[in-house]
C-alpha cells in the first residue's frame, strides 16, 4: 500500500494546520511494522479549537433549526457516499489494525444497515408531539418537544473504527447536534477519509470535527465546559474515569464499555451449527471485540464432544497477513496488546486450565508482527482471571454446566453484561433463557446483532444504548410546553 499522508486536522468543517505544527505520527502496519501512513494529531489547542466551532454552531448557526428530513436526507447521502468507497475503507481499516480482510470487507454491509436503523427511526420518531390529556377537563394542552442537546464529544476505540464512528455520529447529527469526534491515533488514516466523506456533504460551519488524539488529549475533551454531552465506547476503566467526569459536571453521557460474554450450550445443542457460528462470534476481528463470546459455557455430560469441536475448529483458523482474503485471524493491533494476550495465554496456564489448542507462542513465521496463536482452554473455572477479566484477543475459555440453571448462574457471575448467546434445539428453551441472563444483546441459535433494537451494556459494560429509536433518543432533551 502507498503510504498515505494526512498532515491537516479537519476542524469545523475545514481542514487546517494543527495548533503550533502539531505532532505528525506514523501510522504503523500491525502486520510487518512498515510504516503505512503519517498524520497529524491533535492537541488540546486543536480541542478547544473544535469546540469553539461545534459551540457556536449549535448556538448560533442554522444546523440545530433544520427540519428532521433536511437531516436526514444528508445522512443518506453520507450512507452512499460510504458505499462508493466500501474496498478503500475495508482496505486502510485493515492495514491499521491488523483486522482481516474479509472482516473489514464484511463489515461495510452491516454499516448500511446500522444507517438506514437510524434514518427509519427519525422518519417515525416523535420531534413533536402533542399529548392526549388524562383530564378531559384540562384547559391547557400538553405539547412534548424533542430537541437537540449541543455540543456532542463522540469518542471512539480503534478496534471498529467505521461502524462505531457511524453510530455515534449519525443519531447526533439526525437531532441536529454538532459533534467533536475524537479518533484513535491507530485509525488516523480511515477517519480522514471518514472526514473527507463528511467534508462532501455541505454541513454548515463548525457542525464537524474529525480529530486523532492520545488519551490525554480525549480527556481534554471530555472535559471541556463548551461540550454538553459524551458519548463513548471503550474499555471499563477509561469509562469510569469518563463517568466520573460526566458527573461531576452534569454532562449527559452514555458509555458502551467491556464485555465477557457467556456462549451458553444446553444439552440438545446442535454443536456443529455452534461451532460454526462461534467461529465469527468469538474470534471475529482477531478477537478484539467487546461483544466476542469469549466463555463458552458447555453442559457436563457433552463437555469433552464441545471440546473437541471447538479445538478442531480454533486450530482450522488461518493466521496470517490481514490483506490476504484466506486469512481468518490477523494481527493484534499493537504489541502491547499483543504481549497483553500472549500475558494472559501464560497465565490461564498458570492457573490450571488445561491448554487445548494454541498457546502462549507466536505463530511461525510471523515474528516479525504483532500475532498470537488462537487458544483453546478447557477446564475452566469461572472464578480464574482468564474467565473474568476482558483479554482483548482470540482465546476462549470453555466451563462446565449443570443444567440451564448452572449456566444461567455461571453466565451472570460476571460483573460485565454486553451480549452473549443461547443454543438449544428447542427454540423456546433457549428463549427462556436469555430472558434470565443479565446482558444487553442475547442472540438465539447465532442470530446476529439487530440495529433496529437497543445495544448496550449491564452492570460494568456501560451505559445508555445505542442503535435505532432508543440509541437516537440518548441525543436528544426533551422539552414539555403547556400552551
Amino acid at each position: 500500500m502507498t503510504v498515505s499522508v494526512r498532515d491537516r486536522l479537519y476542524i469545523g468543517g475545514a481542514w487546517v494546520e494543527p495548533a503550533g505544527g502539531g505532532t505528525v505520527l506514523d501510522i504503523v502496519s500491525p502486520h510487518d511494522h512498515s510504516v503505512v501512513g503519517r498524520a497529524a494529531q491533535a492537541a488540546p489547542a486543536d480541542v478547544d479549537r473544535a469546540v469553539a466551532a461545534a459551540r457556536a454552531a449549535f448556538d448560533h448557526g442554522p444546523w440545530p433549526r433544520t427540519g428532521p428530513d433536511e437531516r436526514i436526507a444528508l445522512i443518506r447521502r453520507l450512507n452512499a457516499l460510504r458505499e462508493e468507497r466500501a474496498d478503500e475503507i475495508a482496505a486502510l481499516i485493515t492495514a491499521e489494525n491488523g483486522s482481516a480482510l474479509w472482516f473489514t470487507r464484511a463489515g461495510q454491509g452491516g454499516m448500511g444497515r446500522q444507517v438506514n436503523a437510524y434514518v427509519r427511526a427519525a422518519e417515525e420518531f416523535g420531534w413533536e408531539e402533542e399529548l392526549t390529556p388524562s383530564d378531559p377537563a384540562q384547559a391547557f394542552r400538553t405539547v412534548v418537544r424533542r430537541e437537540p442537546i449541543g455540543v456532542v464529544a463522540a469518542v471512539i476505540p480503534w478496534n471498529s473504527p467505521f461502524s462505531a464512528a457511524l453510530a455515534k455520529v449519525v443519531p447526533a447529527l439526525l437531532a441536529g447536534n454538532t459533534v467533536v469526534l475524537k479518533v484513535s491515533p491507530e485509525n488516523s488514516l480511515s477517519m480522514a477519509l471518514f472526514a473527507d466523506l463528511v467534508d462532501r456533504l455541505g454541513l454548515p460551519e463548525g457542525v464537524m470535527s474529525v480529530l486523532p488524539a492520545d488519551r490525554e488529549t480525549s480527556e481534554h475533551l471530555v472535559a471541556h465546559p463548551g461540550v454538553d454531552k459524551i458519548s463513548f465506547t471503550g474499555s471499563t476503566r477509561a469509562g469510569r474515569r469518563i463517568a466520573a467526569i460526566a458527573g461531576e459536571q452534569l454532562k449527559r453521557v452514555s458509555l458502551e464499555l467491556g464485555g465477557k460474554s457467556a456462549a451458553v450450550l444446553l444439552d440438545d445443542v446442535d454443536l456443529p451449527a455452534a461451532v460454526r457460528s462461534l467461529r465469527f462470534g468469538s474470534f471475529g476481528n482477531n478477537g478484539e471485540a467487546c461483544i466476542a463470546q469469549t466463555r463458552v459455557l458447555a453442559p457436563r455430560e457433552r463437555y469433552e464432544e464441545v471440546v473437541a469441536a471447538l479445538k478442531e475448529m480454533v486450530e482450522s483458523l488461518t493466521v496470517g497477513d490481514p490483506a490476504d482474503p484466506e486469512t481468518f485471524i490477523g494481527p493484534m493491533v499493537r504489541p502491547d496488546q499483543q504481549r497483553r494476550v500472549r500475558d494472559y495465554i501464560a497465565l490461564g496456564v498458570r492457573e490450571g486450565a488445561r491448554l487445548v489448542a494454541g498457546g502462549p507462542g507466536v505463530p511461525p513465521g510471523l515474528e516479525g508482527g504483532d500475532y498470537v496463536t488462537p487458544t483453546l482452554f478447557a477446564d475452566v473455572d469461572n472464578t480464574m482471571r482468564i474467565a473474568r477479566e476482558e483479554i482483548f484477543g482470540p482465546v476462549v475459555a470453555v466451563i462446565p454446566h449443570d443444567g440451564d440453571d448452572d449456566a444461567v448462574r455461571i453466565a451472570n457471575d460476571s460483573e460485565y453484561g454486553l451480549s452473549g448467546g443461547v443454543w438449544s434445539a428447542d427454540e423456546a428453551r433457549a428463549v427462556a433463557v436469555a430472558r434470565r441472563l443479565r446482558t444487553g444483546t442475547v442472540g438465539v441459535n447465532g442470530r446476529p446483532i439487530s440495529f433496529d433494537g437497543p445495544f448496550g451494556g449491564h452492570k460494568s459494560s456501560g451505559l445508555g444504548r445505542e442503535y435505532g429509536a432508543v440509541g437516537l433518543a440518548t441525543y436528544v432533551e426533551l422539552k414539555t410546553m403547556t400552551v
